[in-house]
């Protein structure tokens, strides 16, 4: 067996298609759209690289692939928290440990040659991508712009020698819960406009990326202490606004505003996964049709982000969103829906949803492996 970089559109093509053989009837995996994943990957098109770099590797044995891994560095991320951490990525192997640990071994070199103290993942690429590692819900399929991945990997990497560092909790809520709800969560929230003058309304997608704009205000206040947070560049966010807006259904985003000023947003996408699934990474000859059509079958939602502004807090904005996503769900076809991740410190959230009646149905997994000794 032996490690290289991905070094040429052969080399790219056999990293993306590597998961295609590894879950191979495997029910619950949902299979990437190949070109978005590609294009994801690519330093000249992926906004990400104008301030990150990183190296993508591959193991080979007896010609055939049978493992990859990303290593990064996000130098915003650097920035912004005062760190010095290296990041990985993409790790997908066959159930070998001794795969495992000369991927791992890759990136962790990379890292060590730049100077990181510590080598922090699974990110593809960062926070605002997906990330983590599935440790608790497989029997569960994931949700759009989520992983699903075999239980073998959590002891491969374990046994690579990364501890766990932080968890990241999906919650389920279903509409016929509604009973379920504290009753101070509709009394805060019938209170929002009455006594604060918050409005709440559907985002526009006629105006989408002002609109992507006002949430990414909400996105960078509301968020900014989260362990592992980055924000978005401007580059970064139009292109955001670019791949998010197929996706987005105006029944199911909202913005919460005062005297024109931004309080809070909540973004949530019809899970098109249910969809995804049965188009095998492809959108042509005949997957965007399915994909199109789609749309009115799907059955769940996930709610993406939800967040307020520090100084609007205290007024209710967060039980109006909880609202307004249950009385939605009451029109629609779509009765239930995840919410999240949520960090395992994210201590306000995590009780929001107890309040609302939700369960932890899966959980997502970060790693990290100190990279300087004494450390």
């Amino acid at each position: 067996m032996e490690i290289h970089e991905v070094r040429s559109s052969k080399d790219l093509k056999r990293f993306i298609k590597l998961p295609f053989r590894l879950y191979k009837g495997q029910p619950n995996w949902v299979p990437p759209l190949i070109y978005e994943r590609k294009r994801h990957l690519d330093r000249k098109k992926n906004p990400f690289f104008e301030h990150a770099e990183a190296e993508y590797f591959l193991a080979v044995r007896d010609g055939d692939v049978v493992g990859r891994i990303s290593a990064h560095i996000d130098h915003r991320l650097n920035e912004f928290h005062n760190n010095d951490w290296g990041l990985f990525g993409f790790f997908e192997a066959d159930d070998d440990q001794e795969v495992a640990d000369a991927l791992f071994q890759a990136a962790e070199n990379w890292n060590r040659n730049r100077k990181r103290d510590r080598m922090v993942g699974p990110f593809d690429f960062s926070t605002n991508h997906e990330c983590g590692l599935l440790v608790d819900g497989y029997d569960l399929k994931p949700q759009i712009l989520e992983f699903w991945h075999h239980p073998y990997y959590q002891g491969l990497i374990e046994k690579a020698g990364l501890a766990k560092v932080m968890d990241l909790y999906k919650w389920h809520l279903e509409i016929q819960d509604r009973a379920k709800i504290l009753p101070v969560i509709f009394e805060l929230a019938e209170k929002v406009e009455s006594e604060h003058g918050v409005i709440v309304r559907r985002m526009r997608k006629k105006d989408f990326e002002s609109e992507v704009r006002r949430f990414m205000e909400v996105y960078n206040a509301a968020w900014e202490n989260n362990w592992g947070f980055v924000p978005l560049t401007d580059a970064e966010l139009r292109d955001y606004a670019k791949q998010l807006k197929p996706l987005v259904d105006e029944r199911w985003a909202w913005i919460a505003e005062k005297d024109g000023e931004t309080a809070g947003a909540a973004l949530t996408l019809l899970d098109w996964n249910e969809v995804l699934i049965d188009m095998n990474g492809r959108l042509f000859p005949i997957g965007w049709l399915k994909f199109l059509r789609g749309r009115n079958k799907i059955r769940h939602v996930r709610v993406f982000a939800l967040g307020v502004k520090p100084e609007y807090q205290h007024t209710g904005v967060a039980a109006k969103f909880y609202v307004e996503h249950f009385d939605e769900a009451a029109r629609n076809v779509a009765k239930s829906g995840e919410m999240g991740w949520i960090l395992e410190t994210n201590t306000a959230m995590n009780r929001g949803m107890e309040a609302m009646g939700g369960e932890i149905v899966k959980r997502y997994r970060l790693y990290e492996k100190l990279l300087r000794d004494g450390e």
